[in-house]
């Protein structure tokens, strides 16, 4: 006789109400789940150099572990309310890395009969929260033949009368494509007129020439969100914020943090705080050099490439090149060749939901010498996969 308590898979499903998780490709293909041990020439990552702590000389060993801040360490959110003019420190939540800031806003600010307008392809906790919430969506899809523009007159038609939020994220990613000045505030007046929340993932802000305006200081309508993890190389301490100057939101959210995990590590506060504080413009410089030098090298290398083409990216340190079209080439055979043959790992456009030609390849994280043989790799592995 079957026990009526247990829960089975089928009618976990069915029953409304709960969030609808699943794991995604991009975390299950990982090159963590996958080993780093067995991958020579890592351009999967979206990413810089990960930090080594002994670099940030910081000194932990009379810290009391105790209960922080809520909010998070006052120095911190300080620190980072002081990068926009119209901030405060409570304007500031520091949150789980931006993975947590996406999912506490995302299941604070709507339910399934609430639409959403979210940009695609984009980082996975853009598209799953909203889509485990069951929400209405409608996505804002960017177009190679476009050259990934973000286009406002398409956004404007998807909004609809219970359009709660619209989700972004730039630079972007997986295509590297940046917003100027104008067409932030463009998008920061649709939705202040149609009374609905812009939420702008703002993690490669650092890592543009010359970025817009931080979006929450546009409008109490933005709710900004960044991290640690991508362009700072910090993604061990998994810390990230969100700022908004909605007080009514901020205290929804941080209700959400409290029920969630109540504060975040002291530890990794600490570490967060230092690096932000006193080491934030040293590592940048050197992080904005490296990244430069890898570019150039990848462009050199997609310019002679005849199997490939690209939409420049102009911020962040990612591309999204695909395979040209009129090559007929085997793709399952290629990727599995890059893998298992040349121990070459990209991210594969299936971990964003669009045709496999696509794919994303990091240029931050690798040495020079890395990225360079595993762009070598890649052409290797497509000449090895091409139908004659």
């Amino acid at each position: 006789m079957k026990n009526k308590n247990i829960l089975h898979n089928k009618d976990d499903e069915n029953r409304e109400g709960h969030l609808a998780y699943r794991r995604t490709p991009i975390e299950k293909e990982s090159p963590e789940e996958y080993g780093y041990e067995n991958i020579h020439h890592n351009l999967a990552e979206s990413s810089v150099p990960d930090v080594v702590y002994g670099d940030l000389e910081l000194d932990l060993k009379n810290i009391t572990l105790s209960y922080g801040d809520h909010l998070g360490n006052h120095q911190l959110r300080q620190s980072i309310a002081e990068e926009g003019e119209s901030f405060k420190s409570d304007n500031v939540l520091i949150t789980t890395g931006a993975a947590g800031a996406l999912f506490i806003v995302a299941t604070s600010l709507l339910k399934p009969n609430d639409h959403a307008v979210l940009l695609h392809p984009n980082y996975v906790a853009n598209i799953e929260t909203p889509r485990a919430i069951r929400c209405q969506i409608d996505y804002l899809r960017l177009v190679y033949e476009d050259k990934f523009k973000l286009d406002l007159e398409k956004l404007e038609q998807l909004i609809k009368p219970n359009t709660k939020v619209i989700s972004l994220t730039y630079p972007q990613n997986p295509t590297g494509t940046i917003l100027t000045e104008k067409e932030l505030n463009e998008v920061v007046a649709l939705a202040e007129f149609n009374g609905c929340t812009l939420i702008l993932d703002e993690t490669y802000r650092d890592m543009t020439k010359n970025p817009p305006s931080i979006a929450a200081s546009l409008s109490s309508n933005v709710i900004s969100v960044s991290s640690f993890s991508k362009a700072y190389g910090l993604p061990g301490i998994r810390s990230g914020w969100l700022i908004t100057q909605n007080e009514r939101l901020m205290e929804r959210f941080l209700a959400a943090k409290e029920l969630i995990f109540i504060c975040n590590s002291i530890i990794d506060e600490a570490i967060a705080t230092h690096f932000y504080v006193n080491k934030k413009q040293h590592f940048l410089k050197n992080i904005q050099g490296h990244v430069r030098a890898n570019f150039e090298s990848l462009k050199d290398w997609i310019d002679r490439n005849p199997y490939l083409e690209w939409i420049e990216p102009q911020g962040g340190c990612i591309c999204f090149p695909r395979i040209e079209m009129d090559l007929d080439v085997d793709i399952e055979k290629f990727y599995f060749l890059l893998k298992e043959k040349y121990k070459t790992f990209v991210a594969p456009g299936h971990w964003f939901e669009v045709d496999k030609r696509f794919m994303r390849i990091g240029f931050g994280y690798p040495s020079n010498q890395e990225l360079s043989a595993g762009l070598q790799c890649i052409t290797k592995a497509l000449e090895d996969s091409i139908i004659s």
